[in-house]
């Protein structure tokens, strides 16, 4: 794993476009908050891992149709300042007066007067330049600080980027794991080439990286775990950040020790044999 002195606590960092650094591992909360009977692990898990520097959480007003920011709301409680809190406007809501408003609900869900990162969550059939005109709004207001994307394909990007410099584009949140690995072929290096980091979801593909010949082999050598060796192939690359989900405090533990994990040459050729990089153009994949 390539080492960065720049350090958030003892945590490697990513810079974004305007200089500000966050964490490398973050948190994410897709799926938290459908079940009560887990309600309190999953605060306590955040909560752990804002402790362990891991303070980038990502959530998204689809995510339990607002209750998943609700828990952030409650977890955080008086660790906003410690927090950079990122949160996602559904394409249909994404006009010039439904991305504000729908804002400014996120913003009273999660107890918050600002959000540190606003995603449009996915592309569909609103105009892009009504939905970027409402973020400079927003950011205008200071109800957001900076806004990015979210399962952006290269064309996606490139349309972005004739609207709107694209580096105003805090980051591109995607699909990213050793199973899939699509972005490398173009949408990584075109986002790499202008100093916008990517953000990776299900970094762990839903729990069944942890139960694949290769990774268990590897962490058995490393004395590792197979999710901290999943975790450790994506976090070696410099400007990803990546948002594993976990509702239990120790699997927040075990996540934060991929970033102490040092994948050698000899590890990542046998990984790319197990799940071969991309050859030519893969259409951007979604979960």
């Amino acid at each position: 794993m390539r080492s960065d002195p720049s350090v958030h606590g003892r945590l490697r960092t990513v810079a974004l476009p305007d200089g500000e650094t966050v964490p490398a591992l973050g948190q994410g909360t897709w799926n938290m908050a459908e079940r009560p009977d887990r309600r309190n692990d999953e605060i306590a898990a955040l909560r752990i891992g804002v402790d362990l520097g891991m303070t980038v959480i990502d959530t998204a007003e689809m995510y339990g149709r607002g209750a998943a920011e609700a828990l952030v709301g409650e977890a955080l409680g008086n660790r906003r300042p410690e927090i950079f809190l990122v949160s996602k406007v559904l394409p249909h809501h994404a006009t010039r007066r439904g991305t504000v408003s729908a804002c400014e609900a996120s913003l009273r869900r999660l107890k918050t007067d600002h959000l540190d990162l606003y995603l449009l969550h996915w592309r569909e059939g609103v105009p892009l330049d009504e939905t970027i005109e409402a973020f400079e709004m927003l950011k205008q207001a200071g109800k957001i600080r900076r806004w990015g994307v979210s399962n952006f394909d290269v064309a996606d990007l490139e349309d972005a980027d004739s609207l709107s410099d694209a580096r105003r584009m805090a980051t591109n949140q995607v699909l990213y794991n050793l199973k899939r690995r699509g972005i490398e072929f173009d949408v990584l290096p075109w986002c790499h080439e202008r100093g916008i980091p990517i953000m990776a979801y299900s970094p762990l593909e839903q729990g069944q990286l942890v139960e694949h010949r290769t990774v268990m082999s590897i962490a058995r050598r490393l004395e590792a775990t197979p999710a901290q060796i999943a975790l450790a192939w994506i976090l070696r690359r410099e400007a990803v950040i990546a948002i594993p989900k976990s509702s239990s405090p120790n699997r927040v533990r075990e996540n934060r020790g991929a970033l102490d994990i040092e994948l050698g040459d000899d590890d990542l050729q046998v990984l790319d044999k197990a799940f071969p990089p991309p050859r030519r153009k893969v259409p951007l994949q979604m979960i």
